[in-house]
């Protein structure tokens, strides 16, 4: 038997009322969690004008986030990374602060004879430090880069070409452009906007009219011709030079085997000199030991004639002599003449004394 309840009303069906209920609760939450995805995820992926919508943003890697409130630029700056803030109210801007390089294109300007000229390029490469951030962007704006890179390079550009020449700017002083270019603007950014660092300036050939810029190339290829020559002329006179320098080297290298071989012959004279002096003291220590040697017997012999002449020696010669004359000679006087003994004495005194005064 079906159960009835009192006063015969039929009963509901058990359990249904719960699940309709919890149905409607799990739908509730499903809904809500896309409203809040779509509120989160939608807006973070558009662009930055729609940002204000957004409730979570990423600041990228090398900029710094910056907010406005009411359009009253905030104090708070965020690193790269996910941030939140309030939808709506709060405005987000990512300003990068590494290295960029702005390209300031197609600036016209007239040189100081009234030729224009455009420089199709200028690229500067600058830096925002994050320390300045808020200073520069209170001061400047988003756009600080115009101001003080964009719109400063179309003024100094038409200063330098107005007090220049076409010839100073498109190749006498060209190469300067660049340096002058970085001063000028780190000169103006340190005074007024510190925060922004100039590293440098690359400037690109200016372009000129074709007539002026033929002339241009003409006088460069006469400029060559003459730049070849003198080369030449360097070259003739660095091979003259060598060639002087080699026959110096020869002359002195010639100079210095004869002064050697003169050298050679007067060391060969002095000592054929020394050989012959030595054989002439020796030849004339010879000749004087002879010298001495006869001098020294004809001494002795006199000393022995000396010692051998006496009377009876004379006596005994000069009747050996009378001895030997085979003349005879007869008469009463000869004897007499012979045998006188004091005529004898006298001949034979004064043949010694002759023979003494010999000696």
């Amino acid at each position: 038997m079906d159960s009835q309840r009192p006063g015969g009303a039929p009963r509901p069906p058990r359990g249904g009322g719960a699940d309709a209920g919890d149905a409607s609760f799990i739908l509730t939450v499903l809904i809500a969690l896309v409203a809040i995805a779509a509120l989160i995820l939608v807006p973070a992926s558009l662009s930055a004008s729609n940002s204000s919508f957004s409730i979570l943003h990423q600041v990228p890697e090398g900029h710094v986030g910056v907010y406005w409130r009411g359009g009253a630029l905030l104090k708070t700056i965020t690193d790269p990374g996910f941030h939140v803030k309030m939808p709506l109210i709060t405005q987000f801007e990512p300003i990068q602060v590494t290295l960029q390089t702005d390209q300031v294109k197609d600036i016209p300007c007239g040189t100081k004879g009234g030729v224009m000229i455009h420089f199709e390029k200028i690229e500067v490469v600058n830096r925002l430090r994050k320390d300045y951030v808020y200073e520069t962007l209170l001061n400047y704006g988003v756009q600080y880069d115009k101001t003080w890179i964009y719109d400063k390079i179309h003024h100094e550009i038409n200063q330098f070409c107005s007090a220049q020449s076409l010839q100073q700017v498109y190749i006498d002083k060209f190469d300067q452009i660049d340096e002058r270019m970085k001063e000028a603007l780190q000169g103006d950014c340190t005074q007024y906007a510190p925060g922004i660092e100039i590293l440098s300036v690359r400037v690109t050939k200016p372009t000129i009219p074709q007539s002026i810029r033929r002339n241009f190339e003409q006088m460069e290829e006469e400029h060559t011709k003459v730049l070849i020559a003198v080369e030449k002329q360097k070259v003739a006179e660095k091979e003259a030079e060598t060639q002087k320098k080699i026959a110096l080297a020869d002359a002195e290298k010639n100079s210095q085997v004869s002064k050697i071989r003169m050298e050679q012959m007067l060391t060969e004279k002095t000592s054929a000199m020394k050989q012959e002096e030595i054989d002439n003291h020796m030849y004339l220590a010879r000749e004087k030991s002879l010298a001495d040697a006869d001098y020294y017997k004809v001494i002795k012999e006199a000393e022995a004639n000396k010692l051998k002449l006496t009377p009876e020696f004379l006596e005994l010669k000069f009747i050996q002599a009378i001895a030997n004359n085979s003349k005879i000679f007869f008469g009463d006087k000869v004897p007499n003449m012979i045998l006188d003994q004091r005529l004898l004495g006298n001949f034979l005194n004064n043949v010694g004394n002759r023979q003494m005064a010999d000696i």
